[in-house]
């Protein structure tokens, strides 16, 4: 699995460099059965129609996700965690 953490807005090329990140991996790390690797790249923020266009036809299984720099209220976070464990 290989992660790739954007400071930036998605950008097409982005996923491009993923799919170099996992080829690399699927040739010279991954062992004969295991399956292809997975990417995940974070971006600081993505517009859903361009995702869509750039996962489109990409061959390699790979996902895309915003991430948020401040923590949720701590309330809020232990009720998440509660719900989780229960």
């Amino acid at each position: 699995m290989a992660f790739d953490l954007k400071i930036e807005d998605f950008k097409p090329e982005h996923l491009g460099k993923l799919e170099f990140y996992l080829e690399a991996l699927d040739r010279d790390v991954k062992k004969p059965h295991e399956n292809p690797s997975i990417g995940v790249l974070l971006c600081k923020k993505q517009n859903e129609e361009v995702v869509e266009y750039a996962l489109s036809r990409s061959m390699s299984p790979a996902m895309v996700a915003e991430y948020k720099t401040k923590l949720p209220d701590k309330k809020v976070l232990a009720q998440k965690i509660h719900e989780l464990l229960t």
